[in-house]
């Protein structure tokens, strides 16, 4: 690797400015993959939905992998904003449905692709590359890392019975949300995903009293 141009700033290139809103063409992009999943977006998917051409998407965000992981992120939003919302909920309880509650509305928007991107990215099959696959992942596995966290402070606490198992509760949360995304994706509407969530609420163990 030659250095020259490092060294000496006046032989360094001047790169051609981008020419398009990069905030407004990540949001294209995450409603695309949102749509299609990650390995049916093309290239020519995502230039047609942000409004640029491939040599300005990869000048601005690397390729596809790394562009799809930057729309992950801001499809999942601040994850500590996240951590701490579930930790001061009122209840483990009440921050588990206001999960859920939360994806039924998000998975059934008037604006956006019916359920949830973080699901429909892999749900063509195993082919999505193991960076996707591991991104994914840690974005669930963090969401249910503080919902598991909020249970077992209850429990300790004596709110919930000693014997209510944090990771099952937890991972059944994360189960209803994957599920309730694939029933939006068929059509399921808002008022059904609704009804779905309450009946999951009825499996929550009940407060001591």
């Amino acid at each position: 690797m030659k250095y020259s141009s490092i060294a000496d700033p006046s032989r360094r290139k001047i790169g051609r400015p981008l020419s398009f809103d990069r905030e407004a063409a990540l949001e294209q992009a995450m409603l695309t993959f949102w749509r299609h999943g990650y390995e049916t977006t093309s290239i020519v998917d995502l230039t047609t939905a942000m409004g640029v051409t491939a040599p300005s998407l990869y000048a601005a965000f690397g390729d596809k992998k790394r562009l799809f992981l930057e729309a992950a992120r801001r499809y999942a939003g601040d994850q500590e904003a996240a951590a701490r919302a579930i930790d001061d909920a009122p209840s483990a309880r009440d921050a588990a449905r206001a999960m859920l509650m939360g994806a039924a509305v998000t998975y059934t928007g008037d604006a956006t692709p019916p359920g949830c991107l973080l699901a429909s990215a892999t749900a063509s099959g195993s082919a999505a590359s193991g960076d996707v696959q591991r991104a994914i992942a840690a974005i669930r596995g963090s969401l249910a890392a503080s919902l598991e966290a909020r249970i077992d402070r209850d429990v300790a606490s004596g709110v919930l019975p000693r014997e209510a198992n944090a990771t099952a509760l937890a991972g059944l949360v994360m189960a209803v949300a994957q599920g309730m995304s694939v029933l939006a994706r068929d059509g399921a509407p808002r008022d059904a995903l609704l009804a779905i969530v309450e009946t999951a609420m009825d499996a929550w163990p009940q407060d001591v009293d």
